[in-house]
């Protein structure tokens, strides 16, 4: 009697067991089926990767049975990569250039030290350049950089303490003065003396110019100048100077987190996927320079591919260009303390 309820005790036992190891194994299943991912970007990104991340997820899909759900955060370029160098759990991040992602880096969140030789390129999938947006008519007659820093000139750019574009701005303008034989210290003195207000970020600016009505000219990433021409054409044109500067964003894996999150795969995949035919074709369509240059001359009609772009090069590399122009004490902040 006993021995038979023993049994009977072990039986219900081993069946409870093992019909908990089958429900496991089917949550485990369903979240299998399901990936969060979070992307943190910068501010002038938010439409490309709203098309992009719903691209992605539906090829990702197919290929693998996988539902990606992707968040996206924005922001200045600088004050984002400080955010998740100081724990912001991003996958991966897309930012508006190398230095931004090599704090991350620093800070021990990215492992990889060769992390710019990743993905193809150096890690930039899409390029962009610096544009003058201004209001319909050009009524200041500004047509390159000599125009800007004329007096009485009312200037918008974001601070380049923060911002990525705002660094891309600032070394354009250095690159023209230096190739125009001028002083380009006092060049870059004159057009932060016409400076209206400097915003923390690229779209927070574009918002001063268009939005509040503030200044002559936006010193802007050529896809935020193609938007707001989009959305008002009649209010506002584009002029492209004479000399510009090659704008590469870069992309990185965030290790510490995917490594964590077990997200590794579909972060590489993430990334990798902006170069495909479909997501370069996406970011030209978000007026970002495709980095294939068979799909960039398909935009030739939407992009000026004659202008004379310099290079971070020219400047020593970032690692250089940052300590010298941007690092706290450096041309910048000498340049804006006695404005």
């Amino acid at each position: 009697m006993k021995k038979s309820l023993i049994v009977r005790i072990s039986v219900a036992a081993v069946l409870i067991s093992v019909m908990g190891a089958f429900s496991g194994c089917e949550k485990k299943e369903a979240s299998a089926r399901k990936v969060t991912l979070t992307n943190v970007s910068y501010d002038p990104t938010r439409e490309l990767y709203q098309s992009y991340n719903e691209a992605f997820a539906k090829y990702y899909k197919e290929k693998t049975g996988v539902e990606v759900e992707i968040s996206q955060s924005h922001g200045g370029s600088g004050k984002q990569a400080l955010e998740v160098a100081n724990g912001n759990d991003a996958d991966v991040v897309t930012l508006a250039l190398e230095w931004d992602v090599q704090a991350v880096a620093d800070a021990g969140r990215i492992t990889d030290k060769n992390w710019v030789k990743k993905f193809p390129l150096d890690s930039s999938p899409y390029t962009s350049t610096i544009v003058f947006l201004v209001r319909k008519g050009n009524p200041k007659n500004i047509r390159d950089w000599d125009d800007v820093v004329k007096p009485g000139v009312g200037v918008i750019t974001p601070n380049p303490k923060t911002s990525g574009g705002a660094r891309w701005n600032y070394l354009a303008a250095w690159a023209y003065a230096q190739k125009h034989g001028l002083d380009a210290k006092d060049f870059i003195a004159r057009l932060y003396k016409n400076v209206v207000v400097l915003d923390s970020g690229a779209r927070g600016a574009t918002n001063s110019f268009v939005q509040n009505k503030q200044g002559d000219v936006l010193l802007a990433w050529e896809n935020e100048a193609f938007l707001s021409i989009a959305e008002d054409p009649d209010g506002y044109e584009i002029i492209t100077p004479s000399i510009s500067i090659l704008a590469q964003p870069s992309v990185a894996i965030v290790d510490e987190v995917v490594d964590f999150r077990k997200t590794r795969e579909v972060a590489t995949e993430y990334l990798n996927y902006l170069y495909s035919e479909e997501a370069q074709r996406i970011e030209g369509k978000n007026f970002y320079r495709p980095s294939n240059p068979e799909i960039l001359k398909e935009f030739s009609n939407v992009f000026d591919l004659n202008v004379s772009l310099v290079t971070i090069a020219e400047f020593g590399g970032w690692a250089k260009a940052q300590k010298e122009h941007f690092a706290d004490g450096g041309i910048f902040d000498q340049i804006y303390e006695k404005k």
